[in-house]
């Protein structure tokens, strides 16, 4: 099976090494939690995959395309969402999923489908017609997920999803997610509420210092740390067993 996504020695440093000859495949149809303490190189990582920063060193395929040779092609089979939603204030979610489907260059009436299922499956119908900018940042952030989907992407690239989401908003975020991933579709997402990748996640990536320093099913987790315990106490071994004293200065 073709991967989603496959990573070669990606690289990248600002003032010091961030992201260190990263190595990581995902197959098609996975949902992969990537997790990492702050500073911990994960967003960077999201960001080059995404096509926003460029990496210093190493590949990055998705679903077979070069996306470093082939940004457009690569951007049209996946979506990003960030952890601070930018939509247009002046927009309603209606008018804002329809100039993201013109971006994409989508048929209109696709597009106006789309945009209604989109719509009600995140539970913003009551809102479709009100102007984005007197949202709260839960609503922005479904609308941003909304536009992210509207083009229907293979590989869905989210960056802490539910931050700032309250409980009901989080579970349909988290019910779309999982639709999409039974429908086939791809998704990575990093996030600090463990629980959800605890639940949710079909593979673990655990990120620290820059590199990928554990990943497998949450049972092949515990067993690398030789205990039946929860993800939280796995995360946090793993990561004081894979912090390099030394990469603060490097």
């Amino acid at each position: 099976m073709q991967a989603a996504l496959s990573l070669s020695g990606l690289t990248k440093s600002f003032d010091r090494p961030v992201v260190r000859g990263v190595d990581l495949t995902i197959k098609a149809g996975e949902f992969y939690a990537l997790l990492g303490p702050n500073g911990a190189g994960k967003t960077t990582i999201l960001r080059m995959v995404a096509g926003l920063l460029r990496p210093d060193a190493g590949t990055i395929s998705i679903f077979g395309t070069d996306a470093l040779a082939d940004p457009v092609g690569a951007k049209r089979l996946m979506a990003w969402v960030s952890d601070e939603p930018m939509v247009y204030d002046r927009l309603t979610p209606l008018e804002y999923l329809d100039f993201v489907a013109g971006l994409w260059e989508i048929d209109a009436s696709r597009a106006r489908s789309s945009a209604n299922e989109l719509i009600d499956w995140l539970g913003l119908r009551p809102h479709a017609n009100e102007l984005c900018g007197g949202f709260s940042k839960g609503m922005l952030q479904k609308v941003a997920l909304a536009g992210a989907l509207v083009h229907d992407p293979k590989l869905i690239i989210l960056d802490e999803p539910l931050t700032g989401l309250d409980a009901g908003s989080a579970r349909q975020v988290k019910d779309v997610l999982r639709q999409k991933t039974e429908a086939g579709v791809t998704v990575i997402m990093t996030t600090h509420i463990l629980e959800v990748a605890e639940r949710m996640a079909e593979r673990i990536g655990v990120i620290a210092d820059g590199r990928l320093i554990a990943e497998g099913t949450l049972a092949e987790l515990r067993a690398r740390i030789g205990r039946e315990t929860t993800l939280e106490e796995i995360f946090l071994d793993l990561v004081a067993q894979g912090h390099d004293p030394g990469s603060e200065a490097a």
